[in-house]
C-alpha cells in the first residue's frame, strides 16, 4: 500500500533592514518586532543584528566584538591586541545571564585605536584593522572577531532572532540603521560565529539563500589576503564588498553590478559603449560574481542596499515612510512596524535598492 511520505519541514532565512535617512535613532526592539513576524523562516540555529550609531561616545574608535571559547584564549588575544593597537576600553558585552541559548561563548568588546607608528608606507588604517582581524580569526583557535567597525556593532548567536535580541538587551540600544537575520543553514553548521550578520570594518551583510559560487569566490579573495574561516558561504560577500569598494575603489553601483551582472544574452543586446563596459566588467571581475539563489541586505555607516540574484529566486520587498526605508523578505514584517507606508514595491532581479544617510550623526 502506498504511504504518503512525511512532509519535509522546509524553512528559509529571514532578513529585514531599517534606515532613517535623516539619522534619527530607532530602538532595537523595533527591528526585533519585525524579524519576529518571520519566526517560521528560521529554526533556532542562528539569529543576529547589525546596528549603526550605537556607540556615539566612542564613535572615533574601532569597536571589536569578540567571542571566546575559554579564558586562556581571551588572555592571548588581549595580549595580541595590546601589542597591535591602543586599547581605550574593554568590557563584557551586556547580556541576560538567565537566557538558555545553546553554547554561549565569552562575549567581549574592545574600543581600539590604530597607532600611527604601526602603519607601513602606503598602508591605511582600514588595511591594518583588516590584517588584525584576519590574524585573530585564523591564528587564535577559539576566538572570532565578529564586528570591527566604528560606532556600530554586530550582535549574533545561536537561537531565534528574537531570543538573540533579548539576550543582548538590544531594546537598550538606539541606532539610525538596523539589519536583522533569522538563519536556516543551507550547507553550513549552526554556531555562534556562523550566524548572520557577517561584518568587516563597518560593512555588514545578511543573506537569504545560498552562494553556490563560494569556492570560486573564496579562491579569488585569498589572492588578496582575505581568509575565509567561518564555515559558511555568506562570508565571501562581505569580504568581496571590502575588496571592490574600499581596496579597488569601485563606485557602489559598479561593484554591485559585478556581484550580480547582466546575463551575456542581455549584454549582447546593449548599445556598443555599454556592451563594451559590461563585457570588461564581467571579464575582470568574473570571479566576484555571486551564483545561486540569494537576497541580501548590505549595510555600512552611510547606506543600506538590498539586492537579489539576477532571476530573483529569493524574495525582497522594499517600502518607504517619509525618511525611513525598509527592506525585508516579507511585506508582513514591514507592516508590523510601519502599518501605513507611503510606498511598497518589489525590485526586479539583480536590481539594487539604495537608501543613503543624508548626514551622519
Amino acid at each position: 500500500m502506498y504511504k504518503k511520505p512525511e512532509a519535509k519541514d522546509i524553512s528559509g532565512c529571514a532578513i529585514v533592514g531599517i534606515i532613517n535617512e535623516k539619522g534619527k535613532c530607532i530602538r532595537g526592539d523595533v527591528i526585533t518586532n519585525a524579524i519576529a513576524v518571520m519566526h517560521e523562516r528560521s529554526n533556532g540555529l542562528g539569529g543576529g543584528f547589525a546596528a549603526y550609531g550605537i556607540y556615539p561616545e566612542f564613535k572615533d574608535y574601532y569597536a571589536f566584538h569578540v567571542s571566546y571559547d575559554d579564558e586562556g584564549t581571551k588572555a592571548s588575544v588581549e595580549n595580541f591586541l595590546q601589542e597591535k593597537m591602543v586599547l581605550v576600553k574593554s568590557e563584557a558585552i551586556p547580556g541576560r545571564k538567565k537566557m538558555h541559548l545553546p553554547n554561549i561563548p565569552i562575549l567581549w568588546r574592545y574600543f581600539l585605536e590604530v597607532p600611527k607608528s604601526k602603519l607601513l608606507s602606503g598602508m591605511s588604517e582600514e588595511d591594518y584593522v583588516v590584517s588584525v582581524v584576519m590574524r585573530i580569526n585564523t591564528q587564535f583557535g577559539g576566538a572570532f572577531v565578529f564586528s570591527s567597525g566604528k560606532n556600530m556593532g554586530v550582535f549574533k548567536g545561536m537561537g531565534y532572532p528574537e531570543d538573540v535580541s533579548r539576550f543582548y538587551r538590544l531594546e537598550e540600544y538606539e541606532g539610525y540603521l538596523w539589519t536583522a537575520h533569522g538563519r536556516f543553514p543551507t550547507n553550513t553548521p549552526g554556531w555562534w560565529g556562523g550566524a548572520h550578520p557577517f561584518g568587516l570594518l563597518d560593512w555588514a551583510v545578511v543573506h537569504n539563500g545560498e552562494i553556490s559560487s563560494y569556492g570560486t569566490n573564496k579562491r579569488y579573495l585569498e589572492m588578496f589576503g582575505y581568509q575565509c574561516t567561518l564555515m559558511t558561504d555568506t562570508e565571501v560577500i562581505v569580504y568581496m564588498l571590502d575588496l571592490l569598494l574600499r581596496k579597488h575603489n569601485l563606485p557602489q553601483e559598479i561593484a554591485l553590478t559585478a556581484l550580480a551582472p547582466p546575463f551575456w544574452r542581455e549584454i549582447d543586446e546593449m548599445d556598443k559603449n555599454k556592451m563594451e563596459a559590461m563585457t570588461a566588467l564581467r571579464m575582470v571581475y568574473g570571479s566576484a560574481l555571486l551564483n545561486g539563489p540569494f537576497s541580501i541586505i548590505i549595510s555600512n555607516a552611510n547606506s543600506m542596499v538590498g539586492l537579489t540574484d539576477r532571476i530573483m529566486l529569493r524574495p525582497m520587498v522594499a517600502a518607504r515612510k517619509q525618511d525611513t526605508v525598509y527592506m525585508s523578505s516579507e511585506e508582513a514584517a514591514i507592516r508590523e512596524i510601519c502599518p501605513d507606508p507611503d510606498d511598497v514595491w518589489s525590485p526586479q532581479g539583480g536590481e539594487p535598492v539604495y537608501a543613503r544617510l543624508e548626514e551622519r550623526p
